[in-house]
């Protein structure tokens, strides 16, 4: 299949007139003589969207533990451009955990977004910092449990979220960072507790601002401390309700567009309409893009990533370029299957969306295959 007359987003993060190229399921380098060729009509092509950080969607969640839900939740994602889930798991009782693990290692896909990971938010964090998430489950890291979630899941747990100044979290770092992402999140960690957790093996920020101190000039907290580590990359949601378009340039400014990693933190409201929804068990009220628990507190979001990268691009003034990359590129890089999807690329599966100039979806592509 050769798809002409569009522009290519390339690994060098710029846009290229030209074609894209797939054979079966991967991209390639050049066509076959009998090659279907389709018209792209000027459209932005660019690599399916990798989303590390998501609840749920359509009025699903990751964490019913069910298998339906999670290929409902993957037909949606692929359907508005997301062609790689990581999705979330919350601050859960421990029974529940082990059947969210066990129930994404017997998950066969075949539809929609491929399942590519999963994001181990909660239980590890602070009671301080807790957001949405259930305070009578939260406990201190955990190396047993987290290995043993670890075996259920089949080895998909990509990232584990931690309040690294908790009792034992910086034993826990060293203990497995080299066996998955280790981020910091719902926190009340100050400069030196989370430059101490970078220094030992953390190397992720989960949505930042959100959860955790304030910047501060004479406290620069968790936000300063993941500044000054390079090897740092933090999370974004653009979704015009968590951080303020002047804080998401302000990000990109003091980070740099390689560091940022756009996620959605969507909960099972996203792509349905106003109303009463659950996560973590708890009630969420969601009036138009914001979601909220009883008192008012931020409970995920209710934009698809997609919608958070237009969001981005059109009212926070981030470059299309730079956007797209911390939507596919960095995401990818930063659970390590770059080497398989994330970018245009020969040989990588081809996982492919293309946008009319106002970033509206005109067609989306898993393994090459064009969905519904």
């Amino acid at each position: 299949m050769i798809i002409k007359n569009v522009q290519v987003f390339g690994e060098d993060k710029t846009f290229t007139p030209g074609e894209v190229v797939i054979s079966g399921d991967v991209f390639a380098a050049s066509a076959e003589n009998d090659n279907e060729v389709i018209d792209g009509e000027g459209c932005f092509a660019i690599p399916g969207l990798v989303d590390i950080h998501f609840h749920g969607c359509v009025g699903d969640d990751f964490c019913d533990a069910s298998l339906d839900a999670v290929k409902h939740m993957a037909e949606y994602e692929a359907s508005i451009g997301v062609t790689s889930i990581c999705p979330a798991t919350m601050t859960l009782p421990e029974a529940e955990l082990h059947e969210i693990m066990k129930t994404a290692a017997a998950y066969e896909g075949g539809s929609g977004a491929k399942l590519v990971g999963i994001n181990m938010e909660g239980p590890f964090i602070s009671a301080k910092k807790k957001g949405a998430q259930a305070a009578d489950h939260i406990r201190n890291c955990d190396t047993a449990l987290y290995r043993k979630l670890q075996e259920e899941s089949g080895g998909l747990i990509k990232l584990v979220d931690i309040a690294p100044e908790n009792e034992g979290a910086m034993e826990f770092i060293e203990e497995v960072k080299d066996e998955t992402v280790i981020s910091i999140a719902h926190t009340t960690a100050d400069y030196d507790t989370a430059s101490e957790a970078l220094m030992k093996g953390a190397s992720h920020i989960t949505h930042l601002y959100n959860a955790m101190p304030p910047l501060n000039h004479r406290d620069p907290g968790v936000i300063g401390a993941a500044r000054d580590d390079e090897d740092c990359h933090v999370e974004l949601i653009c979704d015009g309700i968590h951080i303020h378009p002047s804080v998401v340039r302000a990000t990109f400014a003091m980070f740099g567009a390689d560091r940022v990693i756009l996620i959605s933190d969507s909960m099972r409201a996203t792509g349905l309409t106003d109303g009463q929804y659950t996560l973590g068990g708890q009630d969420v009220f969601v009036k138009g893009a914001k979601a909220t628990l009883k008192d008012g507190t931020i409970a995920g979001s209710a934009t698809n990533l997609m919608g958070c990268l237009k969001v981005a691009v059109e009212q926070m003034e981030i470059p299309l370029e730079d956007a797209v990359a911390c939507a596919t590129m960095n995401p990818a890089k930063e659970i390590g299957i770059y080497d398989s999807c994330g970018s245009i690329t020969p040989g990588k599966a081809a996982d492919l969306v293309l946008l009319d100039k106002e970033l509206n979806v005109k067609a989306v592509y898993v393994n090459g295959r064009k969905q519904a």
